[in-house]
């Protein structure tokens, strides 16, 4: 059908026509302008944060208005002053070893160990880190943790290989063939109480004294030079006691002979060997009748003779001490490693030194005959009167 112009209905249609579109452009530019919002509020709180990098969604997608914007990457924190990582085992008890090397050369450094190594965690090691860990503030555990270990390094100087695998070199020479003086006599001195040297002090370095110097280092597994340097002098030091100025030029050692007192009632009956702490005697007595009396000399405060009642449990007539390589003539085994034996140092000092422990005889022939007469199981009394 055909309108004609000037249609009312035509003109109405034209109208509602021109109406949508029109509204239709204004959604579109409303639309548009609220997602040109939506961008700039995104960017303008972006910029106010951090610029931090963004960690990616699982998707892998990246959203800046999220939590995980702002957050930093996933490195390790830091520890703090006062916050440490939780100690890891580095070594421990058991473990054997290169390492284990490297650690008691390093302490041996700190001489917390002696220069020799096993290359054995045992338990002197386990004691010297113990030990090491006290006196620096850390948990005494004894086994070594990364804070230990970082510690002990930092301290220390790498060990060489020969250093770990027990490969000794002579040191600088402190005293050698030709030199003269009181050193020599010290020297000398000390040699002959633990009888590495006999005869009389001469303060020379003589042929006799570099012999003596050797027997001694190939004792102790020290390079055999001859020569003194100065872990052999450190090793004789350890040893002996500063010799008197009697044993040093040759004097002779008060030999007067002790005044026993009151014979201890536990030593008048049976076979006893009766020791007397104060007038420093020991007299040898069967069924109450003394038939032997000796001087003799005893421990230091720091390696005290031990008192009470004791049964000899060993004899050795040609006793070697194992902790410090010195010879014990007669030796009548006590109480441990205590024993009565015959003692150089006292014969040549007298009472200006000290045992470890033991109870040192000086008559050296007195002594071979009480040995002859004593028996294993034959009591011994130590007292004081």
């Amino acid at each position: 059908m055909t309108h004609p112009p000037g249609d009312p209905m035509r003109a109405l249609r034209v109208l509602l026509m021109t109406i949508l579109v029109v509204a239709g452009l204004g959604a579109a530019a409303y639309g548009a302008g609220v997602a040109v919002q939506h961008y700039e509020h995104g960017r303008e709180t972006a910029s106010a944060r951090d610029p931090l990098p963004v960690a990616p969604s699982s998707t892998g997608a990246t959203d800046p208005t999220s939590e995980q914007s702002s957050a930093p990457p996933s490195t390790p924190p830091t520890p703090s002053e006062t916050e440490r990582p939780d100690p890891q085992p580095v070594l421990e008890p058991g473990t054997e070893g290169e390492q284990v090397r490297e650690l008691q050369s390093r302490l041996f450094q700190l001489a917390w160990l002696p220069e020799t190594t096993t290359g054995k965690y045992d338990a002197t090691t386990r004691k010297a880190v113990a030990g090491f860990q006290t006196k620096r503030g850390i948990e005494a555990t004894g086994v070594v943790d990364q804070h230990t270990w970082r510690r002990l390094v930092a301290m220390t100087e790498t060990p060489t290989h020969d250093q770990m695998f027990n490969v000794l070199h002579p040191g600088p020479t402190l005293l050698g063939p030709g030199d003269e003086g009181t050193d020599v006599r010290d020297l000398q001195a000390r040699l002959q109480s633990i009888q590495w040297l006999t005869g009389d002090v001469s303060g020379t370095y003589d042929s006799t004294t570099e012999q003596a110097v050797e027997g001694f280092q190939a004792k102790r597994a020290i390079p055999v030079t001859g020569e003194v340097d100065q872990r052999t002098m450190d090793r004789l030091h350890a040893m002996t006691v500063a010799p008197t100025h009697a044993a040093m030029f040759n004097e002779a050692p008060d030999t007067g002979s002790n005044t026993p007192g009151t014979l201890d009632a536990r030593c008048r009956t049976g076979r006893v060997l009766c020791i007397d702490k104060t007038s420093q005697t020991l007299r040898w007595v069967v069924d109450g009748k003394v038939l032997k009396t000796l001087d003799v000399r005893f421990g230091a405060s720091y390696s005290p003779t031990r008192e009470g009642v004791f049964h000899v449990y060993n004899m050795d007539a040609d006793h070697v001490s194992h902790l410090y390589g010195s010879a014990m003539p007669y030796s009548m085994f006590f109480s441990g490693g205590q024993a009565v034996h015959y003692s150089s140092d006292f014969a040549a000092r007298g009472y200006a030194g000290a045992s470890h422990g033991c109870v040192n005889v000086r008559d050296y022939d007195g002594l071979a005959w009480l040995f002859g007469q004593v028996r294993v199981g034959d009591e011994v009394v130590v007292y004081w009167s």
